[in-house]
């Protein structure tokens, strides 16, 4: 990877306590307000995709030349332009930082970020200082995307890009899986952060022992505006132990292990160079905030600079190995040959150089073959030498080549694919056979038959289990989908196993022995149809009993995950700590709960109708974690009645916030007489109190649209429990 760390002018559960006050952060116009408001066409449910919605990007990805493609991106890794000439005549590192940076924006908590969609043609990624100079990347591949029009997304090609680039420098590579669709306006719902400034314009590090600061969640950069850490070290600081710490929380945080972290690093670093050439203060503005001529060019746009090789991205200055377009050893070789010393660069970052270097050990110039430079190492590659768990590693690595060609290829292939989901969203030629723990591997399953369906359902409402306690063990299945990363879901029926069979939030005991009748009685069925299909046959008696005849619609074929093949510490971050949908807080955060309720039905991929309606229904049903009345404004529980939106809007009871409950819980009294009428948490009020979600809500408790939330309710349940079934697609 090169210029991680741009100095040059630019522009689970979210955040727990003393953390963000937002689910938002600094938005694109905070950054940037005179920025043309594009997004004011797309109102009213107007998609800003020009496809259309009858567009198959997968069946268009499936009809491509694909050997032909990846011969027009090897030309390319050579085929210098004068506008943005290619260091030592190949454009190969170049592209492996673009690929990385739009792949590397993943990070656990809640899934989002990363290349699924090719956000990085959008504000603020296109416009962070660590991805400086990448615009030049994205049009370098250009001509080629134009070429193959919709049968390539710009997200597959980036990645694609990245893994030619490896390739054509004689490079491991393990596979590539397509089928990442583009979406064309700046994804909303990613919070990157409170804070006001850059790293390059002095934002502090986000984490701060001295302070008690730890890296807040949902984030995983350590500062405003980066991928990962900052190269010269945390704030600027050269210390390598410190820059260990950093890099194995954040590198943690995109899912990667200590050997993960090591290979990556290593093997980015094994080609190309950063650009410190010159001051920074001597460069133009971020793509998002330059003049209307450079057409979406920024940092580095004077043709005399560029074609003399002044430029500057992440300040530091230099390549790291002899041999930078040659995949090899030499990275390793040179950071335990040589003691380094630390030195600025022409931009004023500080950088390492080695000592009393070997002729031979010294880096071609990038525009001219026939000089020799030195090479240099910045902090976070210091770390690998100097922290005692990643030099054990970096030292296997040295003296164990195919391990690392090995570990390498591996962690690049997830690093670009973790964001992706079950291996079933992969497509083309170049998918690998190899199942990996990562991907969530789930059996395939069968479709059971009509006569079992019936028999199924019959039996398990005669069981005598509560019909609630069917409804919360489907949604307990279903709803730890996230759409941001496509994990999570009913499909492998993991509900059973740990860590989810023990989560505070499925309440653990009622869960096991719900799940044990549904076991004992499911026959021929997968756990995982079966779980589903319990909890949809208590949502058609709930409805028969409000007196409606409705059929939930069940499409049965998925398959059980084993415990051998679950990631116990992956799942652990899909953990709910705050589920709207079962009224469930675990404790007080600085975000507003109702926040966390939006945010969940955000990664759930429902729309406000639809998050209305479930809540809504769930509250009748009974389906509130440990069984509390807040948000039950029923007297029939159990049926599936339009009654929390009637009761909600009444105007004849008045709501009061309980003393010590940190406006958390209501109680709503009855006008005049101030009697006890229902118990309430801000995640039932605010479909009185926002105005937009109250608009839904009058919908729902209208006269004569009873019927209508029925139905409503179980299109979006159905919706939830098929979420993951990327088959049906």
């Amino acid at each position: 990877m090169n210029d991680q760390t741009p100095i040059n002018a630019g522009g689970g559960c979210p955040v727990h306590k003393d953390a963000a006050r937002s689910l938002l952060g600094r938005t694109n116009k905070d950054w940037w307000p005179e920025a043309l408001p594009v997004d004011i066409l797309h109102q009213g449910g107007v998609s800003p995709d020009p496809m259309g919605p009858d567009f198959d990007y997968v069946k268009a990805f499936k009809s491509i030349d694909y050997q032909a493609l990846k011969a027009d991106l090897t030309a390319l890794m050579t085929d210098s332009k004068p506008w943005w000439p290619a260091d030592y005549g190949h454009y190969g590192p170049f592209f492996i930082r673009m690929a990385w940076h739009a792949a590397g924006t993943y990070r656990t908590a809640d899934g989002r970020g990363g290349a699924n969609s090719g956000q990085q043609r959008f504000a603020p990624l296109n416009s962070w200082p660590d991805n400086g100079n990448l615009d030049k990347a994205r049009r370098l591949l250009w001509p080629i995307k134009q070429k193959y029009g919709q049968q390539i997304s710009w997200a597959d090609l980036f990645i694609l890009a990245g893994n030619v680039a490896i390739e054509s420098m004689g490079g491991p590579v393990f596979g590539f899986g397509g089928g990442r669709a583009d979406v064309y306006e700046p994804e909303k719902d990613i919070y990157w952060g409170e804070e006001d400034l850059w790293v390059d314009q002095g934002a502090e590090t986000r984490i701060q022992p001295e302070k008690q600061l730890d890296l807040e969640n949902p984030l995983a950069a350590i500062q405003m505006g980066l991928i990962y850490v900052n190269p010269e070290g945390p704030g600027g600081n050269p210390d390598p132990l410190l820059s260990a710490r950093d890099m194995r929380i954040t590198f943690a945080r995109m899912a990667m292990n200590d050997e993960e972290t090591v290979a990556l690093t290593a093997g980015g670093h094994a080609f190309g160079k950063a650009h410190g050439a010159i001051p920074a203060d001597q460069l133009s503005g971020s793509p998002e905030s330059e003049a209307l001529e450079k057409m979406g060019f920024g940092w580095a746009t004077d043709p005399e600079q560029i074609a003399s090789g002044k430029i500057t991205t992440s300040g530091i200055e230099g390549a790291w190995s002899n041999n930078p377009t040659q995949w090899g050893g030499d990275y390793f070789r040179l950071l335990f040959k040589y003691d380094y010393k630390l030195v600025h660069s022409p931009a004023g970052a500080q950088q390492w150089t080695p000592i009393n270097p070997d002729p031979e050990d010294m880096a071609p110039d990038a525009r001219d073959p026939s000089k020799r430079v030195p090479t240099m190492m910045t902090t976070a590659d210091m770390a690998l030498k100097m922290d005692p768990e990643y030099r054990k590693i970096s030292e296997r690595f040295r003296d164990d080549q195919a391990a690392l060609d090995d570990a390498f290829a591996r962690a690049w292939f997830k690093l670009c694919h973790r964001d992706m989901g079950p291996k079933a969203r992969y497509h083309g030629p170049e998918v690998p056979k190899e199942d990996l723990i990562w991907q969530d591997p789930v059996p395939a399953g069968t479709m059971p038959s009509d006569a079992d369906v019936a028999a199924f359902k019959s039996k398990i409402l005669a069981s005598g289990v509560a019909a609630s306690d069917l409804i919360k063990a489907a949604w307990a299945s279903a709803s730890t989908y996230r759409k941001s990363d496509h994990r999570g879901g009913a499909n492998g029926a993991r509900v059973r196993l740990a860590p989810q069979n023990g989560w505070a939030v499925n309440e653990p005991e009622q869960l096991a022995a719900t799940l044990a009748k549904i076991d004992e009685l499911r026959g021929s069925l997968s756990m995982a149809d079966a779980i589903v299909l319990a909890g949809s046959a208590a949502v058609e008696k709930a409805a028969k009993d409000a007196g409606y005849d409705v059929a939930v619609p069940f499409t049965g074929g998925r398959g059980d995950a084993t415990a051998e093949w679950t990631d116990v510490e992956s799942f652990d971050v899909l953990e709910p700590r705050a589920d709207g949908f079962r009224n469930y807080l675990s404790n007080k955060f600085s975000v507003k709960t109702e926040e966390l309720l939006i945010d969940r039905a955000s990664l759930l991929g429902l729309s406000a109708p639809e998050l209305t309606a479930l809540v809504g229904g769930l509250r009748v049903l009974g389906a509130n974690h440990g069984g509390r009345s807040h948000g039950v404004f029923t007297d029939r529980v159990g049926q599936l009645t339009n009654d929390f939106f009637v009761n909600l809007l009444d105007m004849e009871t008045f709501w009061e916030a309980v003393d010590g409950s940190g406006e958390e819980e209501f109680v709503g009294y009855t006008r005049g007489g101030r009697t006890e009428r229902w118990r309430a948490t801000r995640a039932d009020l605010v479909f009185g109190s926002n105005s937009q979600l109250r608009a839904v809500a009058e919908v729902y408790a209208e006269k004569g649209n009873e019927q209508k939330f029925v139905a409503d309710f179980v299109k979006a349940w159905v919706k939830v429990m098929n979420a993951d079934r990327f088959d049906l697609a």
